[in-house]
């Protein structure tokens, strides 16, 4: 099972949210406990947000970047009187919803473009211009990838600090 992050794992690795579980030897009530004393102990720092089965972990605002992660915990009680957790490292909502707003202009960008050159090839007309649009998008969605990897990247420090406070929760 894998619940530590490295950060030598985290550059290397191609996913843009990092994930992982784990299963803890503590009760979700106790869990929730902890999270919730942990929650005074650190709001200097951190903001802490508990709803049903769900822990969120925040970087406060006064020390938030456009990079700076959030940890969303997902606690799952099992019949042994342990809990299985989940966990995700995700971009801040705004950069979140941003991105994914760019890739469906630039997916409907390609569509668009490689129905036109179909239908120009189809009509024995020049592609020329469509086939440049389309390959350009490609381009974009590479670069989109790219300039995502620099912000976790450039976030990875506080995603150290967010999982040292997890840990603090369920150790």
């Amino acid at each position: 099972m894998i619940y530590t992050i490295k950060t030598m794992e985290l550059d290397n690795n191609v996913v843009l949210r990092p994930r992982f579980h784990k299963d803890v030897d503590l009760s979700f009530s106790e869990i929730i406990a902890k999270a919730t004393r942990i929650k005074e102990e650190v709001k200097e720092d951190y903001r802490v947000k508990i709803s049903d089965h769900h822990i969120f972990l925040f970087i406060i605002l006064a020390k938030r970047r456009y990079y700076s992660p959030h940890l969303h915990i997902e606690l799952t009680e099992k019949d042994d009187k342990t809990t299985h957790i989940k966990c995700l490292f995700g971009p801040d909502q705004t950069v979140w919803t941003f991105f994914m707003f760019l890739h469906f202009i630039v997916a409907g960008v390609f569509l668009v473009f490689g129905m036109f050159a179909l239908s120009d090839w189809t009509l024995k007309t020049s592609v020329t211009k469509d086939l440049i649009i389309t390959c350009l998008m490609v381009v974009v969605w590479i670069l989109l990838y790219l300039i995502a990897k620099q912000i976790r990247y450039n976030g990875r420090h506080q995603i150290m600090e967010l999982m040292r406070l997890f840990l603090k929760i369920v150790e």
